[in-house]
């Protein structure tokens, strides 16, 4: 078995692990960057509206914004760390070193929108594509970076862990520790080791576990599933975020919160306007009220959807500010400066994770965690709109400067891995869509925007029967891509439900009806 040495191993290319990666390496650290497809495609790439940035933060309002949102759940610890590191990230890295391509004015300062549940405008943004405007500009220079190493098209399999890997017997008795992961070359099948001093995991949400996400493809809540599988702890599994405004034909195109930042109204299928009944903030309220409202009005005029009033704005306006949108919209038939746009909820952001500290680490020694995967309590129950990037970011600097430190300074053990063995027959592609068509059947209908206590035990019933029947399968035959993702996608869903079931609680984005 091949087996790569490195001083990192980040697992997930997208802005958080694309960042730690850019810092780690320039700092003379041997990095290797996993990628389970292209480089450039990732969440981060999808985001819309933008991220927050001031120059001059006024953190105290932020901060109450971010706990009104987070439904009062958020740990302020980690929200003042993040906001206060990720304002010199994004100037020193995003804006400066990267050159990205955000919207300015005519003198060159940097433009502001506001979104939902914002006390004021503090979003910069590249029109509507402000995630491909950063990923493109940031790997442009990372690609450049000595010292990194790049595999895509290539998936982590597990981690590695001195009692579970090595090939030392007696490393069962050290702490538990982790020394890297199995990685599978997801085009030629081969299944080789990187070991490292730093594993960071850095996979994004849980994306695709639900039948309508917005999520990128690639993603089933892998790293979470691997941190899990040796001893992570992991918190808030139940705060999965829904976005109220998602296109309604096909159900995966998102609809940013920016379009109603900029004055767009939600009309259900008679034309009312209707978000004053549900909130004060109308149609910038949070998010998991936007949806639920947008769910109960649909249900209450037996239409599929809802729509989105842009008739505020000029038709030039719309095409200059949202371009990406105007033509997603217009390639399915729907010309959003003469008429609404259908909109629903999907899947979008998951506000749980891996438990991490204000610097990425995880309860098992020399595994971190940042992004989207990890959670310190930032978001609570709820994300406040455009703070992804900014977490990203924060998690991402915090993270490599603590590892560079602890790199220069502390000695690693690091064992040769066990070889890696599986039967040689490939999985039933058939079997596998299936059992995934299951899990996001089930997540959708049961464990979705309105849960209630019968509507979970019968998810938890069907997917604890479906996850040890995948243990099964996952053991009889050769790892594929499929086979993986089905088989953390099962972990992942049943934690969810586990603790949506255990929390009784509503807030934010977990709505009991009981």
């Amino acid at each position: 078995m091949k087996i790569i040495k490195a001083d990192c191993l980040v697992i997930g290319s997208g802005i958080a692990g694309s960042l730690y990666s850019y810092i780690a390496a320039k700092a003379g650290l041997k990095c290797v960057l996993v990628s389970s497809a292209d480089i450039d495609t990732c969440n981060s790439s999808l985001a819309q509206g933008g991220i927050i940035y001031e120059k001059h933060p006024d953190l105290k309002a932020l901060l109450k914004d971010i706990q009104n949102a987070g439904g009062g759940k958020c740990n302020e610890e980690a929200v003042l760390s993040a906001c206060s590191e990720g304002f010199k990230d994004i100037e020193k890295y995003f804006i400066k070193e990267f050159d990205t391509d955000f919207n300015r004015s005519e003198t060159g300062e940097l433009l502001l929108t506001k979104e939902a549940a914002h006390s004021k405008k503090r979003i910069i943004f590249s029109k509507d594509t402000t995630g491909q405007a950063i990923i493109s500009a940031m790997q442009k220079k990372l690609k450049k970076v000595k010292n990194l190493k790049i595999l895509p098209q290539c998936n982590a399999i597990d981690l590695l862990t001195l009692s579970h890997n090595s090939q030392n017997y007696y490393d069962i008795y050290k702490p538990l520790t982790c020394f890297g992961a199995y990685i599978l070359d997801n085009k030629t099948l081969e299944v080789f080791a990187v070991t490292a001093k730093k594993t960071v995991l850095a996979t994004g949400g849980i994306g695709q576990i639900y039948k309508y996400t917005t999520n990128s493809p690639a993603i089933y809540g892998d790293g979470i599933a691997m941190a899990y599988r040796i001893g992570a702890r992991v918190i808030n599994m139940e705060y999965t975020q829904f976005h109220p405004t998602v296109f309604a034909k096909g159900r995966s195109a998102l609809i940013s919160e920016a379009v109603r930042g900029e004055g767009a109204v939600l009309i259900n299928a008679k034309g009312k306007a209707f978000m004053a009944d549900y909130h004060p903030l109308k149609d910038l309220a949070p998010r998991d009220v936007v949806s639920r409202a947008i769910e109960h009005e649909r249900l209450k005029t037996g239409a599929d959807c809802v729509y989105l009033d842009l008739s505020s704005m000029t038709p030039q306006f719309i095409t200059q500010r949202f371009p990406h949108i105007y033509k997603t919209c217009l390639d399915a038939g729907v010309d959003i400066t003469k008429e609404p746009i259908p909109v629903v909820p999907a899947m979008h952001y998951f506000c749980g994770g891996i438990f991490t500290d204000l610097k990425g680490r995880t309860n098992i020694l020399n595994l971190n965690a940042i992004g989207e995967c990890a959670c310190n309590g930032f978001h609570g129950a709820n994300r406040l709109a455009s703070t992804s990037l900014l977490e990203a970011a924060a998690s991402a600097s915090l993270t490599a400067k603590a590892d560079i430190a602890e790199i220069k300074k502390q000695s690693f053990y690091i064992p040769k891995p066990k070889d890696w063995k599986s039967p040689e027959a490939l999985p039933d592609k058939n079997l596998i869509l299936q059992d995934i068509s299951v899990i996001k059947s089930t997540m959708w209908n049961y464990v979705g925007l309105i849960r209630s206590s019968a509507r979970l035990n019968r998810a938890e019933k069907i997917l604890r029967h479906l996850h040890n029947e995948i243990s099964v399968f996952y053991k009889g035959y050769k790892i594929t891509e499929d086979l993986l993702k089905l088989r953390n996608a099962a972990q992942t869903a049943l934690l969810i439900t586990y603790a949506a079931l255990k929390n009784k609680q509503s807030c934010g984005t977990h709505y009991r009806e009981d």
